[in-house]
């Protein structure tokens, strides 16, 4: 009996990396269930048995961006710990997610819909959003400021800051201008610059 269904689970994960490809390369109007059939190697009715629309399809490439996003374990504050060790090891884990290339692949995919129709991504990621977890980042801030360690803030605008710093290098330029991958040490650079920038502004002296 299990056979089938991993049949069928690898014509859905075929179906989706083709349309991966072909939005990438097409666009969302120039992109057909034709063409993600042929490129999937599957019959048209069996892209349809899965994803009844393009708009289905779309939404569930978008799901995929949500769930790696949402992959990694989330570091909770840990207050006998360093908050430098801490954030640092955040911010590596958002780096690994920022820099493959798969994840990369997806984004493009959104970045280039909303672009384009910002009422289409807005309301799709809206409702991939609909009750999701508190993003990890926000409650560890809001747990330092509660434990003494760090200064009052506004913890949207100090959580933007934080993001900025990274995305700015390793996020923003290869999504949007195929800049290449940072090499380790630029990373390491990126992240280190970010942890020590945030800490001088918001970190309680001891």
């Amino acid at each position: 009996m299990s056979r089938p269904q991993r049949l069928t689970d690898r014509k859905r994960e075929s179906i989706l990396q083709a349309a991966l490809r072909e939005f990438l390369s097409q666009g969302f109007d120039g992109t057909s269930m034709d063409r993600i059939a042929a490129s999937a190697e599957v019959s048209k009715r069996t892209v349809y048995n899965h994803f009844p629309s393009k708009d289905e399809l779309f939404e569930a490439i978008l799901r995929r961006l949500w769930e790696c996003a949402m992959a990694e374990e989330a570091i909770p504050y840990q207050p006998r710990k360093p908050l430098r060790e801490q954030l640092t090891e955040m911010l590596w884990q958002k780096m690994r997610l920022m820099q493959d290339r798969g994840f990369l692949d997806l984004a493009r995919v959104a970045l280039a819909e909303g672009i384009r129709r910002p009422e289409r991504a807005r309301e799709l990621i809206a409702r991939l959003d609909d009750g999701g977890p508190e993003e990890a980042l926000t409650a560890w801030i809001r747990a330092a400021v509660a434990d003494g360690k760090l200064k009052p803030l506004d913890l949207a605008f100090a959580e933007q800051q934080l993001h900025s710093l990274v995305k700015g290098f390793a996020f923003w330029p290869q999504l949007a201008m195929g800049e290449p991958a940072l090499t380790q040490k630029r990373q390491a650079q990126v992240v280190e610059g970010a942890v020590e920038m945030f800490l001088r502004c918001y970190a309680k002296k001891p």
